[in-house]
């Protein structure tokens, strides 16, 4: 929270995703923090980006929730390839991608955001992504496909997966997507083993297939990544970035601040 441009408070909640969350819930994790909830009714303005959020009924339904919460504010809802073109944004036209729990790629002017391929979520796309290798890992586990020291660690770190308890996550679950980018951890202890060196590279191949060369400005600007698995796994993306050809830009795992610094030098001004 900013008086001014001057940051006086920060707190952090889980994600929300209008596909997932009802408002109720929302509402419901907002309020478990008390310094939220202790100065919601002096905050003025509210800006929140968050995925599911490109469509009006998904702005609509998270812009309610946050005003059960924050009664006084004036609530601006927009999506995350919104929050990442700001973030990322250096005074020129650019190429802007979310590598985190899920993947998406959009051109920002420095005016408008446009977004060339529609994001297919965990399910049907996210390539690149947390949510991707958590699949590939947790797939090539209980179809028996893993190295034989790697499976048994598996089998150590999380004794209590069975394919059905897997199941029940994955389908079941609000959260299926964060689930499965849990699971990046051991990916990343593994990433030298060659089955996890062919997934990232084929994973980043995709979504630079998919997401990025789909824009004819995307050789001729630089490509910013926001996200954890970005800032990760920096090298190996480098190396697909360098087979099409393409530039890397900024590589932020956490775009808070800077998305902050976007929204105080660029937007409060037009208050």
């Amino acid at each position: 929270m900013y008086q001014g441009d001057v940051c006086v408070s920060r707190t952090s909640t889980v994600g929300f995703n209008p596909y997932f969350h009802s408002e109720s819930w929302m509402e419901e994790k907002m309020r478990l923090k008390p310094e939220l909830v202790e100065v919601a009714h002096r905050v003025r303005r509210v800006y929140f980006f968050g995925a599911g959020c490109s469509s009006p009924a998904g702005k609509n339904q998270i812009g309610r929730s946050l005003s059960q919460v924050f009664t006084n504010a004036e609530i601006q809802v927009d999506h995350d390839l919104t929050a990442a073109a700001y973030a990322t944004y250096q005074g020129a036209p650019c190429l802007s991608c979310i590598l985190g729990t899920g993947s998406n790629a959009c051109y920002f002017d420095g005016q408008e955001v446009y977004e060339e391929m529609p994001s297919l979520a965990f399910i049907l796309g996210d390539e690149g992504s947390g949510s991707y290798f958590g699949k590939k890992l947790l797939t090539a586990y209980f179809y028996r496909q893993l190295p034989e020291d790697m499976a048994a660690d598996f089998k150590e770190s999380y004794p209590e997966l069975t394919a059905r308890t897997l199941i029940d996550k994955v389908y079941r679950s609000e959260r299926a997507n964060v689930f499965l980018a849990g699971f990046m951890r051991f990916v990343v202890k593994y990433r030298d083993e060659n089955i996890v060196k062919n997934w990232i590279s084929e994973g980043f191949d995709l979504f630079l297939k998919n997401q990025v060369i789909c824009y004819s400005q995307a050789r001729e600007v630089p490509i910013h990544f926001v996200g954890s698995i970005a800032k990760i796994l920096e090298s190996e993306l480098q190396q697909s970035l360098m087979k099409y050809d393409l530039r890397l830009g900024q590589v932020i795992a956490k775009p808070a601040e800077p998305l902050a610094e976007y929204v105080l030098e660029y937007l409060e001004p037009q208050r």
